[in-house]
């Protein structure tokens, strides 16, 4: 039998978010084209290797929540299945705690709870929290004021200038002894109480001393677009390695009725032949990406000597060099593709393969240039004995010496 688990991670992300913009909450916005919670979830589990991990899920997000969670090192193989958030904040983190209870966490594990809204924290303040959470039994990370701060009245009248040396902003991961918090959690449930902001509070109100320790000005919380801008100016500044690899790929002309461009099925009086499906756009582009890299090519990866990759959709090798890129913490900046053909005319497929090709390296289709030309009739492209196809693709990457 395992022993139970000690350390605890449970991630808010049941909220709607909605002063941040756009059409979906906030946890699920893309941040330099990856969900702010992907990227919560992924500092969270590096920070605390060690940890049972699970979320807090707004009942209608399954789906974003699942895509999310798909793109973390390992798809997301550590993190248990969501609970289910309740109509508040403080309902939602009691019913993590009480999936947390059911999942054989120790009454005297460490729980940090955390916002997702919260893509930064560090190694050192997780570290930070167990240490403060196994000393005092009840700790929250705090940062003291640099501004004047007043009582204001409604009338705008300032009637009071409390001395902020002893205030402080309080931020996540607040930490706790679990068997404490679900107790303290359960009593304001009994007593009606649910509208506690943060967890500290529900402890407060239980009776129990709450302490804090040294916080973290880098673990922001993004609430309005604006937040979101600041942070990806951010994480591009952490990006500074920035590369262009090129890709070149051509297939002949064989039996068949379509042939695929970048993962599209495009109707046509002849397929295109090759050991996988032949889609000469995909494996430029790949081979552009693994060049940006300088990690092989296409062939060292997948080699056709290997039946496995016979008949083998390209749009796989493709998600691989995506991977490669993510592995490393880098991005896809730009990628820039030319088809050269004389048939299939490409005019009438051209944004949905941007569409295809963008989704399955998660950019935006404006970070997806397709153009497509003929050879004037001129060599194999323009006798009509096959396709050929070009690439560029811009990766930024952190810096590194290596």
């Amino acid at each position: 039998m395992n022993a139970a688990p000690n350390l605890a991670i449970l991630v808010v992300a049941g909220g709607r978010g909605t002063r941040a913009g756009g059409d979906q909450p906030k946890q699920y916005r893309p941040l330099l084209g990856i969900p702010l919670l992907t990227r919560t979830l992924t500092n969270l589990a590096l920070a605390a290797p060690d940890a049972h991990l699970r979320a807090v899920i707004h009942r209608d997000d399954h789906d974003p929540y699942t895509a999310a969670l798909r793109i973390l090192p390992g798809g997301g193989a550590g993190w248990a299945d969501p609970a289910i958030g309740g109509a508040t904040r403080q309902q939602s983190v009691r019913n993590g705690l009480e999936a947390l209870a059911s999942d054989g966490i120790s009454p005297e594990a460490i729980v940090l709870i955390h916002d997702a809204a919260r893509p930064f924290p560090s190694r050192e303040l997780v570290s930070r929290a167990i240490e403060s959470a196994r000393s005092h039994g009840a700790a929250v990370p705090g940062l003291p004021l640099t501004d004047t701060v007043k009582q204001v009245a409604p009338s705008g009248r300032i009637h009071g200038s409390p001395d902020r040396a002893s205030l402080r902003t309080v931020q996540t991961p607040q930490a706790f002894r679990f068997d404490v918090l679900l107790a303290a959690h359960r009593q304001a449930a009994d007593a009606g109480e649910y509208d506690l902001t943060d967890d500290a509070a529900v402890v407060e109100r239980a009776g129990h001393a709450v302490y804090v320790f040294e916080g973290d000005k880098e673990n922001v919380k993004l609430t309005t677009a604006d937040d979101f801008a600041r942070a990806e100016a951010r994480l591009l500044g952490n990006l500074a390695d920035v590369r262009c690899g090129q890709g070149f790929d051509v297939h002949a002309f064989g039996p068949g009725d379509h042939v695929w461009l970048g993962a599209m099925k495009i109707p046509h009086d002849h397929g295109l032949e090759g050991h996988s499906d032949a889609d000469v756009l995909a494996h430029a582009i790949t081979d552009a990406i693994l060049g940006a890299l300088a990690d092989g090519d296409i062939g060292a990866h997948f080699p056709p000597s290997d039946p496995k990759w016979k008949g083998a959709a390209s749009s796989l090798f493709l998600a691989d060099a995506v991977g490669r890129v993510k592995a490393r913490g880098g991005l896809i900046a730009h990628v820039d593709g030319t088809i050269i053909c004389e048939r299939p005319k490409i005019g009438p497929y051209r944004d949905a393969i941007r569409e295809s090709l963008a989704r399955i390296m998660n950019i935006a289709p404006s970070r997806m240039a397709l153009k497509a030309t003929t050879s004037e009739r001129l060599g194999f492209t323009g006798r009509g004995e096959g396709i050929a196809a070009l690439a560029t693709a811009t990766v930024r990457l952190p810096y590194s010496e290596s």
